[in-house]
């Protein structure tokens, strides 16, 4: 189903008309997935967003579907054997479009120790992923002399490394995977609306029944009564609790966790780098014609919605990853950055990088669950205990299990066949096969509807200005199906090139608004607000990466309006 505006106000207006079985507030990872949970029950959804989908932690991760080796050496074998399952289920079944494996190279620097010692952690992660049932289509991890190693990674230095060990994981473009969520759950009848706000929960007595939510582009207010809400805001849980009155069982603290990107020539290597740090591990990640390195690991108690990047921050990547390269990377070679805030478990761990990543349900209040902490790989799985909880409040004897794990996302059916045939679809479109390789990597099966809109009008198949990357259609795409309302929207989330193009997308800014305008109604005031909204928002960015600290950095990022301000 599209995610089209009027889909959106149909969706408001059926809100206030009926009692739903749930209502699910927040429109990430976790909110998404458990809208389409409940749906695919047979319950009655209504799923809410105060700004775009995924704009919070769910578009700003490292972007990789993973159990996470780090967890292992903590020996949280739990953890770790869950979100392989789910590894191996996206790539396989649910979404084999937007998750795709990808290599990592562990180098190793110490001899007689070290070898045994990962390659013994890398043989148990993969023996874990197949026990799981799910580990088909990912190569096993194998040992490099370091020979090898300098072949697979010439950007290494010869002093970084005495061997290596390859392994294999996973990668998805975050923001798109969420949307696909949302787009699924409405497709089975789920009633969704972004940039609205619950202005308060609805009482009777104790009891939450519903919330009082509010068009934040409109300005309507509509009361939604519903048997259950579900409170999945993520580093937002402990302020919606508190609109509830509840004193949470758990709180949630932010973990600030930075990336850069670099273009795919600074760095010589056919397979992404696991590194080592005082802390944690340091990731550099292929990203298309990019590569992503983070991340970070530091507590952040200031804005939520838009985290920082500081000078400090991008000092102290550089200087991490420049450790092992041959030729050292500067701050002249950072194309793009962004900062995500992980939902952590508040225990008393001094630091954020030893907190938990564990998640946690509970019914705070009657009529209100509450999930949180956890991470993106295992989404699902949150998603799944959420609705459980939810529904021992329903007649839980009558609803049916959960079947999101046999459930594929949108553009997930057919999608091998498409690749197979990505050389014929060429020939038909007039495409370059490497255009519609990338247009079968971010839609799926639902190619055929942006190859649509480009037969009708064939000045939509060229590239956007500065974003060679990315097509005149995607940009009418991403507003007619997918749920865009701002040009932040679709430059940040839609697409990547926010942080993909030098410019930061402020060259392709107003050909994409004038894009958008038709579709949304805009009239030239309202295209040339977006624009200038747009072009302050990256400004804001650069002065805070010039920022020696955390406070400076917020300080001037917030120089930049919201362009729909929160109530």
């Amino acid at each position: 189903m599209p995610l089209s505006s009027q889909a959106r106000t149909d969706a408001l207006e059926r809100m206030g008309t009926r009692e739903l079985d749930v209502l699910v507030v927040g429109g990430g990872v976790v909110g998404a997935g458990a809208a389409l949970d409940a749906v695919t029950r047979g319950l009655t959804v209504g799923l809410v967003e105060a700004r775009d989908w995924a704009s919070g932690t769910s578009s700003r991760s490292s972007k990789l579907i993973h159990g996470g080796l780090r967890y292992l050496e903590m020996l949280d074998f739990r953890l770790v054997s869950e979100a392989l399952k789910e590894r191996g289920l996206l790539i396989q079944r649910l979404a084999p479009h937007l998750v795709r494996p990808v290599p990592f190279l562990y180098p190793l620097a110490h001899r007689l120790w070290e070898r045994p010692y990962v390659g013994a952690g890398v043989l148990l992660y993969d023996t874990m992923g197949i026990t799981s049932g799910n580990a088909r289509g990912l190569p096993h991890h194998r040992h490099l002399l370091k020979r090898q190693a300098l072949r697979e990674a010439p950007c290494l230095r010869d002093d970084a490394l005495i061997g290596a060990v390859q392994y294999w994981d996973a990668q998805v473009d975050d923001a798109r995977h969420t949307m696909a969520l949302v787009r699924t759950a409405a497709g089975y009848g789920a009633l969704v609306a972004n940039r609205t706000q619950v202005v308060r929960f609805l009482r009777q007595g104790w009891r939450v029944v519903g919330a009082l939510v509010k068009d934040l582009e409109s300005g309507r207010e509509t009361q939604v009564h519903a048997k259950q809400v579900i409170n999945a805001t993520g580093v937002w849980t402990d302020d919606t609790q508190a609109m509830a009155d509840a004193r949470g069982q758990f709180h949630v603290r932010a973990s600030k966790g930075v990336h850069l990107l670099v273009p795919r020539d600074r760095i010589n290597s056919r397979t992404g780098l696991i590194l080592r740090t005082e802390k944690s591990v340091l990731f550099v990640i292929p990203w298309g014609r990019h590569w992503i390195v983070g991340t970070t690991d530091t507590d952040w108690n200031l804005d939520k919605a838009h985290p920082a990047v500081s000078a400090k921050d991008v000092e102290y990547l550089l200087e991490h990853v420049n450790k092992v390269l041959v030729t050292p990377l500067t701050a002249q070679d950072v194309e793009g950055v962004y900062a995500g805030l992980r939902p952590l478990l508040a225990g008393e761990a001094a630091e954020t990088s030893k907190l938990s990543r564990e998640h946690l349900v509970a019914h705070t209040v009657p009529g209100l669950v509450v999930v949180a902490g956890g991470k993106y790989t295992t989404y699902r799985v949150m998603a799944k205990d959420a609705v459980d909880e939810a529904v021992q409040a329903l007649e839980a004897e009558k609803v049916p299990g959960c079947t999101t794990d046999t459930v594929p996302l949108v553009g997930a059916e057919g999608y091998r066949a498409l690749w197979n045939a990505r050389h014929r679809l060429a020939e038909q479109s007039g495409l370059h096969v490497a255009r519609v390789e990338h247009l079968l990597g971010r839609y799926g099966s639902l190619v055929h509807e942006v190859l649509a809109l480009i037969a009708e009008d064939p000045t939509l198949g060229e590239p956007l200005p500065s974003a060679d990357d990315y097509l005149r259609a995607e940009a009418v795409y991403a507003v007619t199906h997918e749920g865009a309302r701002h040009l932040d929207d679709v430059l940040a989330r839609r697409t990547r090139i926010s942080i993909e193009s030098w410019d930061r997308g402020v060259e392709a800014a107003r050909t994409v608004a004038e894009l958008m305008a038709g579709p949304l109604g805009w009239d030239e005031e309202q295209t040339e607000r977006e624009v200038s909204h747009y072009v302050k928002r990256v400004e804001a960015e650069w002065a805070a990466q010039n920022q020696p600290d955390d406070a400076s950095a917020d300080a001037a990022r917030l120089g930049a309006p919201e362009i729909v301000p929160l109530s």
